[in-house]
Formats: C-alpha cells, structure tokens, sequence
C-alpha cells in the first residue's frame, strides 16, 4: 500500500512539474516552428500573351501564381525557356528571383520572353528554392506569323458586305470616259473604322492590274482623312487604261508606310471574255463605252463624232462595207430559196 502511495505522489510530481514548465516556458508543448515547416510550391495554369508584336520578333508575356504552403521558402527562382519545336533548341531562357516566400498565400509574377515570329515553342518553366527543384509546367505556342505586327495594325479597312444578302464587291468602278482607245475608270470602295476611336493617317493605292500581262496600266494614291468610331467613307480616284482588256482593280491600304489590308475586284472591258472566280470565257458583247456617263459635253462630242463617221465614211454605226457584207448574205438567202 506504502508503494502504491509513493508511485501515485511520483506521477503528480511529474505531471505538476510538466505544467509549471509549459507555465513558465512559452511553447515549450508547441509544434515545431514556421520556419522548420517543410515548404511546398505548386503553380497555377500560366497566362501568355503577346505583348509586343514587331516585324521579326514578338515577346510572350507569361503570367501565373506560385501557391506556397508550409515553412519559409528560401531564394524561390522561376526558371523559363522557350524551345523551339522545330530543331529542339532553346531560343531564350529567362530567370526571375522571387526571394523568400512566407505563409500560406498565392504569390503573382510575370515572365517576358522574346522569339522570333515564326513557327511555335515550347515553353518550359521550373520553379526551384534554395537551389531545389520544387514544380514545373510545360506549354506550347504556334503560328506566332499570324500575330500581326503593331505597326501595321489599323481600325480602319475595307468593308465587309459578307452580312448584306448581296453579291457586293469591295471595290467597284464606272467608266466616264473612253477615247482615243482608253478607258478612264473612277474607281471607288467603302472604308470602315471597326475601332473604338477616331482614327486616319492611312493612304489608299489604287493599281489596275491587266489580267494577262501582270502590267499595272495606271495606279493613284488617295490619303485618307480621319474616320470616326463605326462610320464608313467612300473613298473614289481615276485610273485610266487602254481600252479593250480585262483589269484587277488592287486596293492596298498602309497606314505609316506598312501595308495592313489588301482587296481586288475585276474589271472587265474587253468584250470577249471576263476574269474573275467562278468565272467562263465567253462572248459577252459588252462595249465600254456602252456604260459611259453621259454628260452634256459628252454628248456634244458624241454628236461630232457621228457627223464625221458620215461625212468620211468610217466609225461606229453601218458603214458602206457592212452595207456589201448585208447584200452578200441577203443574195446568199436568195439563192438558196430558189434551189
């Protein structure tokens, strides 16, 4: 019973100076530190934009979050490459130093890397602490030449009549003159501004194309003044041609001496055939002069020319050898009665 006693006064003993203890040193009965904590690292799906795309190059703007839980990670470093696809090679490689990360947060960050426009990459990216390998993730980006380059981005292009039920061309024409075996063309297109601003500074080139040759017969260039938010301007110049032959109409839009928008319609004035997609050789019977604009001078000249075409015998119109071609064929049809 002696010994029963002594062993219970033992255990108080004990568990009296364990609470003394923890009394009078603070966390003595605590868990281990913050800073003896195993730290852990994950991170979230990268963003990647292009924020400046030039001529040869553009620069990919990665952003994302590193998750840290757990003890202090010391000297975080993101590690980020850019592969390209193609032959295996790295491109650029960018370091960022985050320092140490504390507590239970998501810490942002951004990475820049600049490539060539062309082709695609892989893009690598190793999140290390302390010089240990804590998280990776890998991506791919492609058709990097079809982003286009800053300077020849414009609000302002031709418009898009794809929405108007109609087969309506970008740029249309109208003969107002034809003489002397040329043709003189007002050509004209619509200029949309699908920004948000008020926009101008670009300059309009008209070329007409011969079909045939690939030849620019006659080219003019009209500078575009400014556009407001969602307005469209008609946009009009002369080109005069010979006459007689089939034509692209080529509309090249530049804005600071960069080409942004590029559009082609046909004109067709030889009376033969026509060019264009979809389109059969055949006999049309289309005369240029047929659709000139009359205009009051324009008449007066007209009726000049007819007064010469009889005096002298030549000209549009019956003339004396079309008059013996008539008689031919009408004996033809005689004679082919009578037998």
């Amino acid at each position: 019973m002696r010994r029963e006693s002594l062993l219970g006064a033992a255990v108080c003993a004990v568990a009296l100076t364990m609470v003394v203890g923890a009394v009078a040193v603070p966390g003595a009965l605590a868990g281990p530190p913050e800073d003896l904590r195993d730290s852990r690292l994950t991170m979230q799906q990268p963003y990647i934009e292009a924020t400046d795309v030039g001529g040869e190059s553009v620069t990919l703007s990665l952003s994302a979050r590193l998750a840290h839980r757990g003890g202090t990670a010391e000297n975080v470093t993101v590690e980020t490459r850019a592969i390209d696809t193609e032959t295996g090679l790295v491109e650029t490689t960018e370091q960022l130093s985050l320092g140490n990360i504390d507590g239970d947060r998501d810490v942002p960050y951004t990475t820049n890397l600049t490539v060539a426009r062309e082709g695609s990459y892989r893009i690598e990216t190793e999140v290390y602490a302390d010089g240990r390998r804590e998280t990776t993730h890998t991506g791919t980006v492609s058709n990097l030449d079809a982003l286009v380059p800053q300077s020849a981005r414009s609000s302002i292009g031709f418009h898009d009549f794809g929405d108007s039920g109609a087969e309506l061309e970008a740029i249309t024409y109208r003969i107002v003159d034809v003489r002397d075996n040329e043709s003189t063309l007002n050509v004209t297109t619509d200029l949309t501004n699908t920004g948000d601003e008020t926009t101008g500074g670009v300059d309009l080139r008209i070329r007409a194309r011969q079909a045939d040759s690939n030849v620019i017969a006659d080219s003019a260039t009209v500078t575009v003044g400014e556009i407001r938010s969602g307005r469209t301007r008609t946009v009009s110049t002369e080109l005069t041609v010979p006459d007689g032959y089939d034509y692209w109409l080529v509309g090249i839009l530049s804005a600071d001496g960069v080409i942004v928008e590029t559009e082609q319609s046909a004109a067709d004035l030889d009376p033969t055939e026509t060019i264009g997609e979809n389109r059969t050789t055949t006999e049309t019977g289309f005369q240029s002069d047929d659709f000139v604009q009359r205009t009051e001078d324009a008449d007066r000249r007209d009726r000049g020319d007819e007064e010469a075409t009889a005096v002298g015998g030549s000209g549009p119109g019956f003339t004396v050898g079309v008059a013996l071609v008539a008689l031919a064929l009408a004996a033809l049809v005689g004679i082919r009665r009578q037998t």
